[in-house]
């Protein structure tokens, strides 16, 4: 296993304590509060309002596209530690698209349909399916290279929180968390199975030809919907949010290329003081969120 791979952070577990758990993956049985959110979330505005959408719809069959192309190998898995890890990676990504669902009823009932970015991220992915199982996982590894960058700007950036209904906010600051608590899970299994560089070098232009036109499409499509596909004062404001100099994706795109370093691992970026803040911000004895956890004591840190 990788020497950057993640340390188990508590010893073994007891009892029936879940397996994810014991290596710092605790599939958190969330029940979240679905907010009574105004209909634009962030900033009271359109466009940066239905990039988050997008990016909901997305995730769920995405969630379900990394799950199998890591369980593929699960059977190669040897080492106790990283079974436990792809345990914890199963659980979370499992309950991330079932929440997300219940997400996207919500923004369907305020009258953004997610149902159209859904089909496109569905035949983006249906694209990805034809390539070979390991170039899959290559290209799951990739694209948990960005949502594991995604996760840390959205802890990280007070300005981005700042914008968003507060309660909105809470449903993706956990995600993001988690996000970073296995972001090491399906590479590591790839290095398992011997991590080709030339299949990880070829999932940069892979991922970029069939998601980037769903992502652009979709949230072009919600655009016109809301009539702001030419509303320059809510374009402009949306796409500085999202898209500026110190935009919620702009500021991690120049880290991408990170992932084609003969020497990248997920790890090399320590962020294990961000997820014990958050753990604590979120779930501690006073967390936002501690009272929506139906497993608390089986996943507690």
């Amino acid at each position: 296993m990788n020497t950057f791979s993640a340390s188990a952070t508590q010893s073994a577990p007891q009892g029936r304590r879940l397996a994810g758990a014991s290596v710092g993956i605790p599939p958190r049985q969330l029940d979240f509060r679905l907010p009574a959110a105004p209909r634009y979330f962030l900033d009271n505005n359109a466009t940066a309002t239905t990039f988050i959408a997008v990016l909901s719809a997305f995730f769920p069959p995405g969630e379900r596209f990394f799950m199998e192309s890591v369980r593929r190998y699960r059977d190669r898995i040897t080492d106790p530690q990283l079974r436990a890890q792809v345990a914890g990676f199963m659980g979370q990504e499992a309950i991330h698209g079932r929440e997300h669902e219940r997400l996207n009823a919500l923004f369907n009932q305020q009258g953004i349909n997610t149902k159209v970015p859904d089909r496109a991220v569905r035949i983006a992915l249906n694209l990805l399916e034809r390539f070979s199982p390991s170039q899959q996982l290559a290209c799951t590894t990739y694209m948990e290279h960005f949502t594991a960058l995604l996760g840390e700007q959205l802890l990280t950036d007070k300005r981005f929180q700042s914008r968003s209904d507060g309660e909105m906010l809470q449903l993706w600051l956990w995600h993001a968390m988690e996000e970073l608590e296995h972001k090491s899970v399906a590479y590591d299994v790839y290095e398992t199975i011997g991590n080709s560089r030339t299949e990880r070098v070829l999932a940069f232009p892979l991922v970029a030809i069939v998601m980037v036109p769903a992502v652009l499409g979709s949230w072009i499509y919600l655009l016109a919907r809301e009539r702001k596909l030419f509303d320059r004062r809510d374009l402009g404001r949306g796409l500085e949010l999202v898209l500026g100099k110190r935009g919620l994706v702009s500021r991690i795109l120049p880290k991408m290329g990170l992932f084609a370093r003969k020497d990248y691992h997920p790890n090399k970026k320590d962020t294990t003081a961000l997820v014990e803040a958050w753990r604590e911000n979120l779930f501690g004895e006073n967390g936002t969120l501690r009272d929506q956890v139906r497993n608390l004591q089986a996943v507690a840190h």
